[in-house]
């Protein structure tokens, strides 16, 4: 069978609309990834000196000044307040000077920031000919020495959740909202349980409160499969990039699972206090190492992400219900229309297009 001029014409036009999906997706992983990974450079990070005499006030005050921006630096009285301050995430570093000096840190707040303050007490220290002590006052599991293990923990449900929504949207397209709304909650219960198989017997990333990670990768999975399942009635075959626009550019970059906004440039900083994946990896974070600390504000991110999802949900019930009344209803027993068979095909290539992505 062969085809003639327009068919092919027709058939290339089609392909060359689809492939800009993958264009944008190169493009905005580019500007996402590089802008917020490529030079991490430290800004206001804030770090103590410990010593109340004039030889603390006069060390914090030079640093503060060389550091032109980079470092927020004060004096604490003691040894004792600078670990309170370090384990309720208000320091990322410590320097106890004397002859023998002493760096506290807490790596599971965030082992980028915790070695950048190391490269900087490091030269103050060899700058009085003296060895430095590392303490590490918040230690992350043993089985996350690097400190990122909850990061990649984040892009496993991220995917897991996401990809759902293509499914759910596309070859679930003909089911009713209400349903595909179950089966978006019953993935979000599977994804979030997978998820807790890793961080826990599986990998070890967490050696206490896995309950507490389960809970968070639940709120954390559902938010992201109801606002796609909503999402995808008013975007259709852009629901595949949509999801990644909110969920991986936006969404990996601003979680301080790699660099802390301390080490961003300043819009992914702002980003970080409000997005869900920073939602997710400080409350991990605040649940497994910081004896719950500021754990309700990480949660209350996650829960209003939730909401905002059942509030699409029901926005596109509203949607649906208004394009069926304002559509003449179709006679069952007759061809499918050409509008059919279209909206079938789209749903097709939105799944293919999910899961090579």
């Amino acid at each position: 069978m062969t085809t003639g001029p327009n068919t092919d014409g027709a058939a290339l036009r089609h392909v060359l609309g689809h492939l800009l999906t993958p264009l944008l997706m190169c493009v905005g992983m580019g500007l996402a990834y590089l802008g917020a990974f490529h030079a991490p450079e430290a800004h206001d990070l804030r770090v103590d000196v410990v010593g109340s005499g004039p030889t603390a006030q006069v060390l914090a005050q030079t640093l503060h000044d060389k550091g032109d921006g980079a470092l927020d630096v004060r004096t604490v009285a003691d040894r004792a307040a600078a670990i309170t301050a370090l384990r309720e995430q208000d320091s990322y570093g410590a320097y106890v000077p004397g002859e023998k000096p002493e760096l506290l840190v807490a790596s599971a707040s965030s082992d980028t920031s915790a070695m950048a303050v190391e490269k900087v007490f490091t030269k103050v220290a060899a700058a009085q000919d003296a060895p430095l002590k590392v303490t590490d006052v918040a230690p992350v599991a043993s089985g996350d020495p690097t400190g990122q293990g909850v990061f990649f923990l984040l892009v496993a449900l991220s995917i897991g959740a996401y990809a759902s929504v293509a499914v759910i949207g596309g070859a679930g397209s003909v089911l009713p909202l209400r349903i595909r709304a179950l089966l978006a909650a019953g993935m979000s219960l599977v994804v979030s349980l997978i998820g807790t198989l890793f961080a826990g017997p599986l990998f070890h990333l967490v050696d206490q409160g896995l309950g507490g990670v389960w809970a968070l990768s639940w709120l954390y999975t559902a938010g992201i499969l109801l606002v796609g399942v909503g999402l995808h009635t008013f975007l259709r075959r852009w629901t595949t990039l949509g999801v990644m626009v909110l969920f991986v550019m936006l969404n990996f970059t601003s979680s301080g699972g790699i660099y802390r906004p301390e080490l961003q440039p300043g819009f992914f900083g702002a980003l970080h206090a409000f997005w869900n994946g920073a939602g997710f990896v400080e409350g991990v974070r605040a649940h497994v190492y910081f004896d719950g600390h500021a754990l309700g504000g990480h949660v209350l991110v996650l829960v209003l992400w939730l909401l905002a999802g059942i509030a699409l949900v029901v926005a596109a019930g509203l949607t649906e219900a208004r394009r069926r009344t304002a559509n003449t209803r179709p006679d069952p027993a007759a061809t499918p229309t050409a509008t059919e068979k279209e909206a079938e095909k789209e749903a097709e290539e939105e799944i293919e297009e999910a899961v090579a992505v």
